[in-house]
């Protein structure tokens, strides 16, 4: 594995750091092809915004300048980049002179099944919920002890994610992954503005979807409307999309509209 911090090639970590004693950071899973970076301007976008709400000074461009490097030196699989508030001293108070510590890794590309693409996956019923926090809703912070719960509540290799809820029993998000669902060729997505993580491939496709005519809405979505859906599908930054054929006693169809979204998301997902 290929880790570099601050910049430079590395493999030691201080203890003192905020991310490793508090989870006091953000974290991006980024795709790499033929040494380019997929969706870059939204994996920045998104950092940009998680630094600026919880009060992390990060310069911008030098992370983007360490990202084209590493990538350029991957050439082919995930870059992973961790970005903690530094070192500090015992307690939560952040430190008033914060520095920022830049963690990137490189690991091969995920192997999924093509079938999941093609054919659709078995979707789990998660126990573990979502608790809701307003302040750190749509971040994809370091703390996710919720969605290791939920991950260890199955090991049946017939279930590629799990759904999971929020604690009113709203349908929220994938284990790794947004959730999408298709009711009279109207698209639909869950509001993040209680908890979950706002993906950087659910804003491209409700970009593309948009642009392609396609009736978009972001709302609260109800565990009825999900049930009574014409198709579901499971998008993240790594596989695209993947329909989801399967929930409980519910079946759907691999449907026109996920299939027509699979094609207009080929230039990100198979470049």
């Amino acid at each position: 594995m290929r880790v570099w911090i601050d910049g430079r090639p590395a493999a030691m970590l201080p203890v003192t750091d905020r991310g490793l004693a508090y989870g006091d950071g953000l974290f991006e899973t980024i795709a790499v092809r033929q040494g380019r970076i997929a969706l870059l301007e939204r994996h920045l976008r998104r950092l940009g915004e998680g630094t600026e709400r919880l009060g992390m000074p990060l310069d911008m461009e030098r992370v983007r300048s360490e990202l084209l490097a590493f990538a350029a030196e991957l050439r082919h699989g995930v870059a992973k980049l961790i970005v903690t508030r530094g070192d500090g001293l015992r307690g939560y108070a952040p430190p008033q002179d914060a520095r920022c510590r830049r963690i990137l890794s490189g690991n091969p590309a995920p192997a999924y099944p093509a079938r999941h693409r093609l054919d659709g996956i078995h979707l789990y019923p998660c126990a573990t919920r979502l608790a809701e926090q307003p302040r750190l809703a749509g971040l994809k912070h370091l703390n996710r002890l919720e969605q290791v719960l939920a991950r260890a509540e199955w090991q049946d290799p017939r279930y590629a994610e799990g759904l999971m809820r929020d604690l009113r029993g709203h349908p929220i998000e994938g284990v790794f992954s947004n959730l999408f669902v298709v009711r009279d060729g109207e698209l639909l997505t869950p509001a993040l503005t209680r908890c979950g993580v706002a993906g950087v491939m659910r804003a491209e496709i409700l970009d593309r979807a948009a642009a392609a005519g396609i009736a978009t809405r972001v709302c609260d979505l109800e565990f009825a409307e999900l049930t009574a859906a014409d198709e579901v599908f499971l998008c993240n930054s790594q596989y695209g999309i993947w329909p989801v054929v399967t929930f409980e006693t519910h079946v759907w169809p691999v449907g026109e509209l996920t299939r027509k979204l699979q094609l207009l998301l080929a230039d990100v997902v198979d470049a």
